[in-house]
C-alpha cells in the first residue's frame, strides 16, 4: 500500500549524531552520555495514525507501548530508533514530543511506532 498525498501529515525529526559523556561537579565522568542530535528536518511524505490499534501490535512483535504509527513509502527515510520527533508540537525550538520505539520495514513501506514523551528544556 502506498501512502496517499491527501493523508500525509508534516512533522519534524532529528537524528542522533553522537553523544558526549556526562561529568559530575568534580569533572569526573559519570558513565552516562548525553545524546547529540542534528538540526530538526521537516518531513512531509508520511501518514501518521491518530492512535494505536490492536491490529498494529503484531506488526512490531512484542512491543505494546506506543502511541502512533508513522507510515511512509519513502524507503530512504533515515529515521532510526535513536531519532526524536516533533509531531504534535510544531515549534522545533521547544523540546521534542515523540521518540521512535520500533521500526518495521517491508518491501515497499516503512512503519514506525512512536511514543509520546514529556521532555523538559533542561534535558534537550
Amino acid at each position: 500500500m502506498r501512502t496517499q498525498r491527501i493523508n500525509r501529515t508534516p512533522f519534524y525529526y532529528a537524528l542522533q549524531t553522537g553523544s558526549v559523556p556526562n561529568v559530575d561537579e568534580n569533572g569526573f565522568e559519570t558513565g552516562e552520555d548525553t545524546p547529540i542530535y542534528s538540526n530538526p528536518v521537516l518531513y512531509t511524505k508520511a501518514n501518521i495514525s491518530p492512535a494505536t490499534g490492536q491490529s498494529n501490535i503484531e506488526q512490531f512483535g512484542e512491543i505494546q507501548n506506543y502511541d502512533k504509527v508513522i507510515v511512509t513509502s519513502d524507503m530512504s527515510f533515515p529515521v532510526d530508533e535513536n531519532s526524536i520527533l516533533w509531531i504534535d508540537e510544531t515549534d522545533v525550538s521547544l523540546p521534542h514530543d515523540y521518540i521512535v520505539k520500533r521500526i518495521a520495514k517491508s518491501k515497499n513501506v516503512i512503519s514506525i511506532a512512536v511514543t509520546k514523551v514529556k521532555v523538559s528544556n533542561d534535558n534537550g
